[in-house]
């Protein structure tokens, strides 16, 4: 039974004149608020407080941390949102804390000033907010850490029954209390919401996940980890059906569909973004003419579409070993778009005159229909190629065609001067390996090894760069906004960082010099084939920015490129796509209007897009880290589950980092690094060399360092977090290891005389959680 309202003293507001300053406030209302709007005082604030009270046990208005009201169901003035979606160019928001019984929480539309640092799925804001019309709207204040996400782990069970949570996180290495398992069981994957404070935290699972050891696994770790959009809804599956059988217009194309265009990829390639033809050109001598077609994705993903919603929303697809998560449906990214042998494709054309310098003398730009010769793995390519080259036999045909004489010797020639002039422009060269994991139908591991680079990879790489590079220029021709692919010089920063680090090798770096990814290469040159050489390289890598993309051009740094876009792979990259807009745009390439009205009619890059390129391109860059970030420890928890079985054994492996607190290694040939403790190395001090990245022993003179090849035994391989711990020998603590070229007689660097590193405890002599 409700309670009845007391009376009111003389002077106090009334409830309706109260909840209307309160809606109407364009600042959090509190009690001071309030009582200074009505000139309350004395007895009249404690009158107040108690009528607050009421209006609040009468479920009339509610409080916001700080002691602020607001309206039931609705959101306080100034409150903690997260970022739930991106609808066009803006993101939504969701309140964080949300309590009102039975109803759901307000989408609030996020209005960002300035826009100097977009926002992304999962980011967490303080910000003002207000109700206009039927909907709510959102002023950020203050971007948050994102210290509230949700927890991914294993539930674990102790001694005890009491149910604790591994983390997936292989730089966590605490177990947390499970307050509440739900329906979970020991073994499970589960997301938990945490509570408490340091070091008291419990957590309260929301969501099971599955078998983390179940094969196909260990990407859904990674995409429920990253937030990354894997499902398309049933709306935008149904549009890309429509848009797909979409009519090509021949009649509107350049018909291209006599030429043996080929596409060559991975042999585990899921779609086909590109494909590329060559022949001599007789009116230039020595030169060639070359296309490059790439799938005229602009056609069926349409701006302010569903399906561009999605895209925009995803930024690029994610490459897993045992799946992709596409930007775009299937029907589209696997098929339709999809550059497949012997089907007719609509595609954006590059036409290239390549002089017999190897410079690109002129570029067009049509909308063309292709008939893919030949879907080709690079491996295969290769091999018909080098057996052309030394007179053997080969035998790779399509359609009653050779197509070593008609499309790989006529690709490879027009490539030798593209390569030639690749030489004179000496973009930066760090031959870095690639790891590839191989499973079987069932997702089971077959072996991790590192992919072969060949020309074959090489050769499409120069295409590409030449097409990307000839998009950007046309663009600047016509004045156009521009997606630029962007990478900065290496900050003064890292650059000294570089040289303190290439001195522990006794290779001189000038700081004065001027700076150009030549640079680089001749140092490269100077270490020579030495065993230091790849950490070298990817100290070098280390030294370099973050490339992004952005509207305002500063060049490519390690391409040694002025101007430079990605314009051949719009089936993964939402940059890409923009580029296509541009370029149909810029260059009077639209297509007739579809008959269906539900599809926008235009393929062009709209106003909208045009003046918000900046914000796009951070957003786009955000998700291509998180991609980058998701594929990464997906690798390094196949190549942990690959090496659990080998749990004991003795691997070679190399030092790829030194802390304080030990090094990490990775096996040679597999990668995915591993922690040595300190507390292993020995029964003695340790003292951390930072400046030489090295470990080294105040009695013994041991001394670990970056770079260094060693044989380590495998004490553990954790496939959930894709952590590996190593220990060394037994017997070799002493013993001379293989070191960097240092000089006789070089004195060794200062020892930090503070505090030691370690002092080896016996009665944990690995490390294991206490």
């Amino acid at each position: 039974m409700a309670r009845p309202k007391k009376s009111q003293p003389a002077g106090l507001p009334t409830r309706e004149q109260i909840m209307d300053f309160i809606t109407t406030s364009d600042q959090p209302a509190g009690k001071r608020e309030i009582a200074r709007a009505f000139g309350l005082h004395g007895a009249e604030k404690i009158a107040l407080k108690a009528l607050l009270k009421d209006m609040t046990d009468e479920g009339m208005i509610d409080s916001a941390p700080g002691r602020a009201f607001h309206k039931m169901g609705g959101v306080p003035k100034v409150t903690v949102l997260r970022i739930v979606d991106i609808d066009g160019k803006d993101p939504i928001a969701v309140p964080e804390r949300w309590e009102a019984e039975g109803k759901p929480p307000p989408r609030l539309r996020v209005i960002e000033r300035g826009r100097r640092n977009a926002l992304g799925l999962g980011d967490r804001i303080l910000a003002r907010t207000e109700e206009k019309g039927n909907g709510w709207l959102a002023h950020p204040m203050k971007k948050l850490a994102r210290s509230a996400e949700l927890l991914m782990g294993v539930v674990d069970k102790d001694p005890e029954d009491k149910l604790w949570l591994r983390s997936i996180d292989k730089k966590e290495r605490r177990d947390i209390r499970i307050s509440d398992g739900g329906d979970a069981q020991p073994g499970d994957l589960v997301l938990a919401e945490p509570s408490g404070r340091p070091p008291r935290i419990s957590a309260r699972v929301t969501d099971i996940l599955g078998d983390p050891f179940a094969p196909k696994s260990f990407s859904l770790i990674a995409i429920h980890k990253f937030g990354i959009p894997f499902e398309f809804p049933d709306e935008a599956e149904d549009e890309a059906e429509k848009v797909a059988a979409l009519p090509l217009h021949p009649d509107r194309r350049e018909d291209l569909r006599h030429l043996p265009i080929v596409a060559i990829d991975p042999v585990d390639a899921r779609d086909f973004d590109d494909a590329v033809w060559a022949a001599p050109d007789e009116d230039n001598p020595g030169g060639f003419n070359a296309i490059v077609a790439i799938a005229d994705v602009s056609y069926y993903v349409r701006p302010s579409s569903l399906l561009d919603k999605q895209a925009r929303k995803r930024g690029n697809s994610v490459y897993f070993p045992d799946r992709v998560v596409p930007m775009l449906p299937h029907s589209l990214s696997s098929d339709m778009c999809s550059l497949k042998a012997g089907q007719d494709r609509a595609a954006l054309a590059c036409h290239l005159s390549i002089d017999k310098t190897g410079k690109v003398k002129d570029w067009r730009f049509t909308r063309a229909l292709i008939r893919v010769a030949a879907n080709i793995p690079y491996e295969q390519a290769q091999a018909a190629i080098d057996a052309a080259t030394h007179g053997q036999g080969h035998h790779l045909e399509a359609g009653g065609l050779d197509l070593v004489e008609a499309a790989l010797k006529p690709l490879w020639a027009c490539w030798s001067l593209l390569a030639k002039a690749r030489g004179k422009r000496e973009p930066l060269e760090l031959d870095l390996p690639e790891r590839r994991v191989v499973l079987d139908e069932e997702g089971r591991i077959l072996s991790v090894a590192v992919r072969e680079r060949l020309d074959a990879h090489r050769l499409i790489e120069d295409y590409m760069i030449a097409a990307n590079v000839a998009a950007a220029k046309a663009l600047e021709a016509k004045k156009s906004p521009i997606m630029y692919r962007i990478h900065e010089p290496p900050s003064r920063e890292k650059l000294a960082a570089l040289k303190e680090y290439l001195g522990t090798f006794d290779i001189e770096f000038t700081l004065g010099q001027v700076i150009k990814p030549a640079t680089f290469n001749r140092l490269l040159e100077r270490v020579g084939d030495v065993a230091h050489r790849p950490q070298i390289m990817e100290q070098i890598l280390r030294t370099q920015t973050q490339a992004y993309y952005g509207p305002r051009n500063v060049g490519h740094f390690g391409l040694a490129l002025g101007s430079y876009g990605h314009f051949t792979s719009p089936i993964r990259r939402y940059a890409d796509l923009l580029v296509h807009r541009a370029l149909v745009g810029s260059y009077s390439l639209e297509m007739p209007k579809p008959k269906d009205p539900s599809i926008p009619p235009t393929t062009t890059l709209s106003r909208e897009d045009s003046e918000d390129l900046g914000r796009i391109g951070e957003l786009i860059s955000q998700y291509e880290r998180r991609a980058m970030e998701a594929e990464r420890e997906t690798v390094d928890r196949y190549v942990a589950a690959y090496l659990a079985e080998k749990t004991g054994e003795i691997v070679d492996a190399r030092i790829t980092g030194v802390q304080n607190f030990g090094f990490f290694a990775t096996v040679e040939g597999l990668g995915g690094d591993g922690l040595v403790p300190v507390s292993t190395l020995g029964a003695e001090r340790f003292f951390f060399d930072q400046a030489g990245h090295a470990l080294e022993g105040e009695e013994s003179g041991d001394r670990y360092e970056l770079g260094q090849r060693l044989k380590l035994r495998l004490v553990e391989a954790n496939p959930i977090s894709g952590a590996l711990r190593f220990e060394l020998l037994d017997g070799v603590n002493h013993l001379p290891l293989e070191r960097g070229p240092r000089k006789p007689g070089r004195p060794r660097p200062i020892k930090r005389r503070g505090r030691p590193a370690n002092i080896r405890h016996q009665s944990n002599p690995r490390g294991k959680r206490k």
